[in-house]
């Protein structure tokens, strides 16, 4: 089979395996994560359907790459700065008695010496960021007390991949004495200068970008941002998960964040799926049954000492029991960054390399057990409290969304602000989100008729959705969108006329308004002040014309654009009944809404 033909088929089995699997295990409730470990299994080692897993596990490692880039976007700069403590306090303190007393056990096992048990302890101390944060956003958790100190820990351990390596270099015996102070040297000037071209290149390149409008060149972008940041780390020595999260950081206040994030994520998801399934590849059944007492006892042993330790440096650094439980049971099991360990041990002679496929056969088992593990904590807890963090960035869950900021959108949020609520503000013209910012108003570059870019934008959290754009036809694809995928979500929708706001009234919107009533209203008041009309009898003019309006309205949304034509004032009326009404006035009082000029352009 040629190689085209062989990448197609192998590609058709990997989908199919996350297509079958996925549903499967989520049914059983056993996590979907579990599933594309169990769909790799059968499709290599026990199939051999696949057989070179460690090419499609590099290609299938961006899946990690673009998950660390979405958490970074979701990270401001002054909440990494709050988190420092949990990044170098509590991480260095998991890394380092984590290693040192897996390295005991390793040594007293005999099966390595002093300097593979340093390599074996130190590389099994490392969790998987990939198991971690999936199964952490798959349960929601991401936001929670637990789950920041987790993903604190991953942060520095991800960090601590360039001493390790240094080290291997070390216990090898390396010639040259400077080069892990010059690799060292190289990664923290990769890192400067990341935040250096996020700071001053990114966003003035998203909006030149944005300008255009082609929307395929802003997902190119993205990708290229994505996948250019990882490579330089990974020149630098550091992970290419550790330079997409710097590159979201630096994006996280950025006003394309939202249209980011919706660009990525169908990226993220298969290709994390991908990964899993490839881990599954990866696991070399012949190695595990030729040893398989010594995994069998390892295994757990690993896992449970990572989970203690971890355990109490929780509790010492006050996390409560349930939330120090929940991070044991999450991290306790062997990383990506294990493979890279061993192997590279391996090559450089530190262990064989049959020694070295045990170690990775051992994280890959001690993975594939985390869910099962992750379930299983819950029955330790001691409470159902589920706390939350307060969002760090600006606009995500806030109870408004409003979906355009045109002028009437502009007035809509004074209002909003003015009453002490936070707003959501998503915008497609890079132009408008300049001319904002300019003034101080924070907008978020997306398109608002799209489902992901809703989502991204905290949709889920909000209560109440303002579509203020300015085309019909897309404020209808807005609204249709909504009441489709989020139908318990309030929609306060601007319309463009009176034929507008008859259709969303028949779709069932919460309200709706025209822009030009209200101004009309007040312009026609002002008027009539100004010939000799007094300020009382303005307002209640205007009021009752209003009331006219929507008692028209009403009418045509049941009976048709024609109904209600009685109600329009054509000629002028008397001025007595205007000034002072007295008797039944029925045609005036009955009558209820004549149009404004507004009205009675709009019919």
């Amino acid at each position: 089979m040629s190689a085209p033909n062989a990448l197609f088929s192998e590609t058709i089995l990997l989908l199919g395996g996350a297509v079958v699997a996925a549903p499967i295990f989520k049914k059983l409730g056993l996590g979907t994560v579990l599933g594309y470990l169990a769909a790799g299994i059968v499709i290599g080692p026990v199939f051999h359907g696949i057989t070179d897993g460690e090419q499609i596990f590099n290609v299938a490692e961006l899946g990690v790459v673009f998950l660390l880039f979405i958490i970074g976007l979701e990270l401001k700069p002054s909440r990494l700065w709050q988190m420092r403590r949990d990044i170098f306090g509590l991480g260095t303190a998991q890394v380092v008695v984590t290693g040192l007393a897996l390295t005991a056990l390793a040594w007293f096992s005999e099966v390595f010496d002093w300097r593979g048990s340093i390599v074996a302890g130190f590389g099994l101390a490392l969790s998987s960021t990939a198991f971690a944060m999936q199964i952490l956003e798959g349960d929601g958790d991401v936001n929670t007390r637990y789950g920041q100190r987790s993903f604190s820990m991953l942060l520095f351990q991800d960090l601590a991949i360039v001493p390790l390596l240094a080290l291997i270099t070390i216990l090898d015996g390396g010639r040259g004495s400077n080069a892990p102070l010059l690799g060292f040297a190289v990664a923290i000037g990769a890192v400067a200068a990341m935040i250096l071209m996020g700071r001053y290149l990114l966003t003035p390149l998203f909006q030149i970008i944005a300008r255009t409008g082609a929307r395929e060149a802003m997902i190119a972008a993205a990708l290229f941002v994505v996948m250019g940041s990882a490579s330089l780390m990974q020149l630098a020595g550091l992970s290419m998960a550790m330079g997409a999260f710097l590159s979201g950081v630096m994006l996280a206040e950025s006003s394309y964040r939202h249209e980011l994030e919706a660009d990525i994520e169908p990226f993220r998801g298969v290709l994390l799926a991908i990964f899993f399934i490839a881990v599954g590849l990866s696991l070399e059944l012949d190695v595990l049954l030729d040893n398989v007492l010594f995994v069998i006892v390892t295994v757990p042993i690993v896992m449970a000492v990572k989970a203690v330790i971890i355990y109490g440096l929780c509790r010492i650094s006050g996390s409560p029991h349930d939330d120090a439980i929940r991070i044991a049971f999450l991290l306790p099991q062997g990383g990506e960054f294990g493979f890279v360990l061993f192997t590279t041990a391996g090559t450089a002679g530190l262990m064989s390399t049959s020694t070295a496929s045990l170690l990775v056969a051992i994280v890959t088992l001690s993975m594939a057990l985390t869910p099962i593990g992750a379930a299983l904590s819950k029955r330790l807890l001691r409470g159902d409290a589920h706390e939350e963090l307060d969002e760090d960035f600006e606009g995500a869950g806030a109870d408004v969304l409003m979906v355009g900021f045109s002028r009437f959108g502009q007035i809509a949020a004074q209002i909003l602000l003015a009453g002490g609520r936070s707003v959501t503000v998503i915008d497609f013209s890079a132009d408008r989100i300049r001319q904002a910012s300019s003034f101080g108003f924070r907008i978020y570059f997306g398109d608002g008729a799209r489902k992901d870019v809703l989502r991204s934008a905290g949709i889920d959290r909000a209560k109440i959705v303002l579509v203020c754009t300015q085309k019909k036809e897309i404020t209808d694809k807005v609204v249709e969108l909504v009441q489709a995928d989020y139908p318990h979500t309030r929609l306060y929708v601007r319309s463009y006329d009176r034929i507008h706001s008859i259709e969303l009234r028949n779709k069932g919107v919460d309200y709706e308004l025209r822009e030009t009533l209200e101004s009309g209203l007040l312009f026609g008041r002002r008027t009539l002040e100004a010939l000799g009309v007094s300020e009382v009898d303005a307002y209640e003019i205007g009021e009752d014309i209003r009331k006219r309006d929507e008692a028209r309205l009403v009418l045509q949304v049941s009976e048709g654009l024609q109904a209600g034509r009685d109600m329009l004032f054509s000629h002028p009326v008397r001025p007595e009944p205007l000034v002072k009404p007295k008797r039944a006035s029925d045609a005036f009082e009955d009558d209820p809404l004549a149009g404004t000029a507004d009205a009675t352009a709009d019919a």
